[in-house]
Protein backbone atom coordinates (compact mmCIF):
# COMPACT_ATOMS: atom_id res chain seq x y z
CA UNK A 1 0.00 0.00 0.00
CA UNK A 2 1.26 3.47 -0.96
CA UNK A 3 0.07 6.29 1.29
CA UNK A 4 0.81 9.66 -0.30
CA UNK A 5 -0.03 12.89 1.52
CA UNK A 6 1.99 15.91 0.39
CA UNK A 7 1.93 19.64 -0.19
CA UNK A 8 4.27 21.58 -2.46
CA UNK A 9 4.11 25.09 -3.89
CA UNK A 10 4.59 25.16 -7.66
CA UNK A 11 4.83 27.85 -10.29
CA UNK A 12 2.24 27.27 -13.02
CA UNK A 13 1.36 29.23 -16.15
CA UNK A 14 -1.30 31.09 -14.17
CA UNK A 15 0.92 31.80 -11.16
CA UNK A 16 1.63 30.03 -7.88
CA UNK A 17 -0.20 26.74 -7.34
CA UNK A 18 -0.34 24.50 -4.29
CA UNK A 19 0.01 20.80 -5.06
CA UNK A 20 -2.11 19.30 -2.30
CA UNK A 21 -2.61 15.54 -2.67
CA UNK A 22 -3.89 12.77 -0.42
CA UNK A 23 -4.40 9.33 -1.96
CA UNK A 24 -3.69 5.64 -1.47
CA UNK A 25 -2.65 3.01 -4.01
CA UNK A 26 -3.02 -0.72 -3.38
CA UNK A 27 -0.16 -3.14 -3.94
CA UNK A 28 -0.01 -4.40 -7.57
CA UNK A 29 -2.56 -1.78 -8.70
CA UNK A 30 -2.17 -0.01 -12.06
CA UNK A 31 -3.01 3.67 -11.56
CA UNK A 32 -3.03 6.53 -14.06
CA UNK A 33 -2.61 10.22 -13.23
CA UNK A 34 -4.72 12.26 -15.64
CA UNK A 35 -5.15 16.00 -16.02
CA UNK A 36 -4.18 19.09 -17.97
CA UNK A 37 -0.55 20.08 -18.43
CA UNK A 38 0.71 21.86 -15.33
CA UNK A 39 -1.73 20.14 -12.95
CA UNK A 40 1.09 18.43 -11.01
CA UNK A 41 1.27 14.91 -12.50
CA UNK A 42 5.01 14.77 -13.21
CA UNK A 43 5.84 16.51 -9.93
CA UNK A 44 3.86 13.79 -8.14
CA UNK A 45 6.02 11.10 -9.72
CA UNK A 46 9.21 13.03 -8.92
CA UNK A 47 8.24 13.43 -5.25
CA UNK A 48 7.39 9.74 -4.98
CA UNK A 49 10.73 8.79 -6.55
CA UNK A 50 12.69 11.21 -4.35
CA UNK A 51 13.88 13.35 -7.28
CA UNK A 52 11.91 16.33 -5.92
CA UNK A 53 11.14 17.29 -2.33
CA UNK A 54 7.73 18.11 -0.90
CA UNK A 55 7.29 21.16 1.33
CA UNK A 56 5.25 19.08 3.75
CA UNK A 57 3.94 15.55 3.88
CA UNK A 58 4.20 11.83 4.46
CA UNK A 59 4.87 8.95 2.08
CA UNK A 60 4.76 5.38 3.34
CA UNK A 61 5.27 2.22 1.27
CA UNK A 62 4.27 -1.11 2.88
CA UNK A 63 4.47 0.62 6.29
CA UNK A 64 8.02 1.86 5.57
CA UNK A 65 8.37 5.64 5.81
CA UNK A 66 9.99 7.23 2.76
CA UNK A 67 9.06 10.79 3.65
CA UNK A 68 8.00 12.50 6.85
CA UNK A 69 8.78 16.20 6.85
CA UNK A 70 7.85 16.63 10.51
CA UNK A 71 10.38 13.95 11.50
CA UNK A 72 12.88 15.12 8.86
CA UNK A 73 12.85 11.73 7.10
CA UNK A 74 13.71 11.88 3.39
CA UNK A 75 14.78 8.52 1.93
CA UNK A 76 17.19 9.13 -0.99
CA UNK A 77 16.14 7.95 -4.49
CA UNK A 78 18.70 5.12 -4.59
CA UNK A 79 17.10 3.52 -1.52
CA UNK A 80 13.60 3.54 -2.99
CA UNK A 81 12.72 0.40 -4.98
CA UNK A 82 11.36 2.45 -7.87
CA UNK A 83 11.90 2.32 -11.63
CA UNK A 84 11.25 5.51 -13.60
CA UNK A 85 10.69 5.55 -17.38
CA UNK A 86 10.72 8.95 -19.10
CA UNK A 87 9.51 10.20 -22.49
CA UNK A 88 13.02 10.66 -23.87
CA UNK A 89 14.37 7.11 -23.23
CA UNK A 90 17.58 8.42 -21.48
CA UNK A 91 19.70 5.60 -22.95
CA UNK A 92 23.49 5.76 -23.06
CA UNK A 93 24.25 6.42 -26.78
CA UNK A 94 27.71 4.80 -26.68
CA UNK A 95 26.41 1.52 -25.23
CA UNK A 96 24.63 -1.37 -26.94
CA UNK A 97 21.19 -2.56 -25.83
CA UNK A 98 22.77 -5.29 -23.69
CA UNK A 99 25.30 -2.86 -22.20
CA UNK A 100 22.52 -0.39 -21.31
CA UNK A 101 20.73 -3.15 -19.40
CA UNK A 102 23.90 -4.49 -17.78
CA UNK A 103 24.84 -1.00 -16.54
CA UNK A 104 21.69 -1.03 -14.37
CA UNK A 105 22.73 -4.19 -12.49
CA UNK A 106 23.42 -3.83 -8.79
CA UNK A 107 26.74 -5.08 -7.45
CA UNK A 108 26.56 -8.85 -7.07
CA UNK A 109 23.12 -9.12 -8.72
CA UNK A 110 22.29 -12.28 -10.68
CA UNK A 111 22.87 -11.46 -14.36
CA UNK A 112 20.23 -13.89 -15.63
CA UNK A 113 17.69 -11.04 -15.37
CA UNK A 114 19.33 -9.53 -18.48
CA UNK A 115 18.59 -12.62 -20.57
CA UNK A 116 15.06 -12.78 -19.17
CA UNK A 117 14.31 -9.14 -20.06
CA UNK A 118 15.90 -9.36 -23.52
CA UNK A 119 13.59 -12.30 -24.26
CA UNK A 120 10.50 -10.79 -22.63
CA UNK A 121 10.84 -7.47 -24.49
CA UNK A 122 11.82 -9.22 -27.75
CA UNK A 123 15.20 -7.48 -27.87
CA UNK A 124 17.45 -10.48 -28.42
CA UNK A 125 18.01 -9.68 -32.11
CA UNK A 126 18.81 -6.05 -31.20
CA UNK A 127 21.03 -6.64 -28.16
CA UNK A 128 24.25 -5.55 -29.90
CA UNK A 129 22.74 -2.45 -31.55
CA UNK A 130 23.30 1.04 -30.19
CA UNK A 131 20.40 3.49 -29.59
CA UNK A 132 21.08 5.46 -32.79
CA UNK A 133 20.30 2.30 -34.77
CA UNK A 134 16.93 1.74 -33.09
CA UNK A 135 13.42 3.04 -33.79
CA UNK A 136 11.51 5.03 -31.17
CA UNK A 137 9.48 1.99 -30.16
CA UNK A 138 12.60 -0.16 -29.85
CA UNK A 139 14.31 2.49 -27.70
CA UNK A 140 11.31 2.61 -25.39
CA UNK A 141 11.36 -1.17 -25.00
CA UNK A 142 15.04 -0.93 -24.03
CA UNK A 143 14.27 1.88 -21.55
CA UNK A 144 11.48 -0.20 -20.01
CA UNK A 145 13.68 -3.31 -19.80
CA UNK A 146 16.52 -1.35 -18.21
CA UNK A 147 14.13 0.09 -15.61
CA UNK A 148 13.15 -3.46 -14.58
CA UNK A 149 16.70 -4.83 -14.17
CA UNK A 150 16.80 -4.16 -10.41
CA UNK A 151 13.36 -5.72 -9.92
CA UNK A 152 11.57 -2.66 -8.51
CA UNK A 153 8.38 -2.73 -6.48
CA UNK A 154 7.00 0.42 -8.14
CA UNK A 155 7.14 1.39 -11.82
CA UNK A 156 6.67 5.07 -12.70
CA UNK A 157 5.83 5.93 -16.33
CA UNK A 158 5.82 9.60 -17.35
CA UNK A 159 4.01 9.60 -20.71
CA UNK A 160 6.50 7.08 -22.10
CA UNK A 161 4.49 6.39 -25.26
CA UNK A 162 3.77 9.95 -26.40
CA UNK A 163 6.54 10.01 -29.03
CA UNK A 164 5.63 6.80 -30.90
CA UNK A 165 3.01 6.19 -33.59
CA UNK A 166 -0.41 4.71 -32.83
CA UNK A 167 0.35 1.13 -33.88
CA UNK A 168 3.58 1.02 -31.88
CA UNK A 169 1.82 2.64 -28.93
CA UNK A 170 -0.67 -0.23 -28.81
CA UNK A 171 2.16 -2.79 -28.87
CA UNK A 172 4.08 -1.01 -26.12
CA UNK A 173 0.94 -0.88 -23.99
CA UNK A 174 0.82 -4.68 -24.24
CA UNK A 175 4.47 -4.95 -23.15
CA UNK A 176 3.80 -2.71 -20.14
CA UNK A 177 0.72 -4.69 -19.10
CA UNK A 178 2.72 -7.91 -19.45
CA UNK A 179 5.60 -6.77 -17.22
CA UNK A 180 3.18 -5.21 -14.73
CA UNK A 181 1.60 -8.62 -14.14
CA UNK A 182 4.73 -10.78 -14.52
CA UNK A 183 6.75 -8.83 -11.95
CA UNK A 184 3.75 -8.01 -9.71
CA UNK A 185 4.47 -4.29 -9.92
CA UNK A 186 2.58 -1.34 -8.57
CA UNK A 187 2.50 0.90 -11.65
CA UNK A 188 1.75 4.62 -11.87
CA UNK A 189 1.32 6.07 -15.36
CA UNK A 190 0.94 9.67 -16.51
CA UNK A 191 -1.22 9.72 -19.66
CA UNK A 192 -3.57 12.00 -21.62
CA UNK A 193 -4.86 9.14 -23.81
CA UNK A 194 -8.27 7.98 -22.58
CA UNK A 195 -8.25 4.81 -24.70
CA UNK A 196 -4.88 3.94 -23.18
CA UNK A 197 -6.23 4.58 -19.68
CA UNK A 198 -9.24 2.31 -20.25
CA UNK A 199 -7.02 -0.45 -21.60
CA UNK A 200 -4.39 -0.38 -18.87
CA UNK A 201 -5.68 1.13 -15.64
CA UNK A 202 -7.39 -0.24 -12.56
CA UNK A 203 -7.79 3.28 -11.17
CA UNK A 204 -7.57 6.88 -12.40
CA UNK A 205 -6.66 9.91 -10.30
CA UNK A 206 -7.63 13.18 -11.98
CA UNK A 207 -5.56 16.24 -11.01
CA UNK A 208 -6.87 19.75 -11.49
CA UNK A 209 -4.89 22.81 -10.39
CA UNK A 210 -2.88 20.72 -7.94
CA UNK A 211 -5.86 18.95 -6.34
CA UNK A 212 -7.65 15.65 -6.90
CA UNK A 213 -10.95 16.38 -8.64
CA UNK A 214 -11.99 12.75 -9.28
CA UNK A 215 -10.72 9.25 -8.67
CA UNK A 216 -12.04 5.79 -9.35
CA UNK A 217 -12.15 3.22 -12.14
CA UNK A 218 -11.96 4.58 -15.72
CA UNK A 219 -15.70 3.96 -16.08
CA UNK A 220 -16.48 5.89 -12.89
CA UNK A 221 -14.23 8.81 -13.83
CA UNK A 222 -14.97 9.25 -17.52
CA UNK A 223 -18.46 7.84 -18.13
CA UNK A 224 -21.68 9.62 -17.37
CA UNK A 225 -23.11 6.24 -16.33
CA UNK A 226 -21.52 2.99 -15.19
CA UNK A 227 -21.39 0.43 -17.98
CA UNK A 228 -20.45 -3.23 -17.80
CA UNK A 229 -20.25 -5.63 -20.68
CA UNK A 230 -18.40 -8.41 -22.44
CA UNK A 231 -16.15 -5.89 -24.17
CA UNK A 232 -15.36 -2.18 -23.89
CA UNK A 233 -13.59 0.10 -26.37
CA UNK A 234 -12.95 3.82 -26.44
CA UNK A 235 -13.37 5.67 -29.73
CA UNK A 236 -14.07 9.01 -31.38
CA UNK A 237 -17.29 9.90 -33.21
CA UNK A 238 -16.69 10.63 -36.90
CA UNK A 239 -20.28 10.93 -38.12
CA UNK A 240 -23.89 10.67 -36.92
CA UNK A 241 -26.50 9.77 -39.57
CA UNK A 242 -30.26 9.39 -39.24
CA UNK A 243 -31.94 6.47 -41.02
CA UNK A 244 -35.71 6.37 -40.55
CA UNK A 245 -36.27 6.23 -36.75
CA UNK A 246 -32.75 5.11 -35.80
CA UNK A 247 -29.30 6.69 -35.92
CA UNK A 248 -26.01 5.29 -37.24
CA UNK A 249 -23.03 6.50 -35.20
CA UNK A 250 -19.71 6.06 -37.01
CA UNK A 251 -16.86 5.65 -34.49
CA UNK A 252 -13.10 5.42 -34.97
CA UNK A 253 -11.66 2.78 -32.59
CA UNK A 254 -7.91 2.50 -33.00
CA UNK A 255 -7.40 2.13 -36.75
CA UNK A 256 -10.87 0.67 -37.32
CA UNK A 257 -14.12 2.41 -38.21
CA UNK A 258 -17.26 0.83 -36.75
CA UNK A 259 -20.94 1.68 -37.05
CA UNK A 260 -23.21 1.58 -34.00
CA UNK A 261 -27.02 1.64 -34.17
CA UNK A 262 -28.46 4.02 -31.57
CA UNK A 263 -31.84 5.46 -30.65
CA UNK A 264 -32.55 9.18 -30.45
CA UNK A 265 -32.30 9.31 -26.63
CA UNK A 266 -28.83 7.72 -26.81
CA UNK A 267 -27.37 10.30 -29.22
CA UNK A 268 -28.96 13.49 -27.85
CA UNK A 269 -25.75 14.53 -26.04
CA UNK A 270 -23.36 13.22 -28.69
CA UNK A 271 -21.48 15.30 -31.26
CA UNK A 272 -18.81 14.67 -33.89
CA UNK A 273 -15.41 14.57 -32.18
CA UNK A 274 -16.74 13.30 -28.84
CA UNK A 275 -14.83 10.50 -27.10
CA UNK A 276 -17.20 7.62 -26.38
CA UNK A 277 -17.19 4.27 -24.66
CA UNK A 278 -18.58 1.39 -26.72
CA UNK A 279 -19.65 -1.57 -24.59
CA UNK A 280 -21.75 -4.63 -25.25
CA UNK A 281 -23.93 -6.99 -23.28
CA UNK A 282 -24.44 -10.07 -25.45
CA UNK A 283 -25.20 -8.55 -28.88
CA UNK A 284 -26.61 -5.23 -27.73
CA UNK A 285 -24.02 -2.41 -28.12
CA UNK A 286 -24.18 0.55 -25.73
CA UNK A 287 -22.65 3.93 -26.61
CA UNK A 288 -21.75 6.32 -23.77
CA UNK A 289 -20.18 9.75 -23.91
CA UNK A 290 -16.93 10.19 -21.99
CA UNK A 291 -16.77 13.23 -19.73
CA UNK A 292 -13.43 15.04 -19.99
Amino acid sequence: MIVFKIQKKLQSASGEMLLNLDFEIKENEFVTLYGASGSGKTTTLRILSGLSEADKGIITIHNETWLDTDKKIQLPPQKRKIAYVFQDYALFPNMSVRENLSYALEKGQDKTIIEELLALMELEQLQHQKPAQLSGGQKQRVALARALVRKPDILLLDEPLSAVDHEMRLKLQDYIIQVHHKYKLTTILVSHDIAEIYKMSDKVIVLENGNISKQGTPEQVFSSRLVSGKFQFVGEILKIEKENFIYIVVVLIGNNVVKIIAMEEEIKDLNIGNKVLIASKAFNPIITKIDL
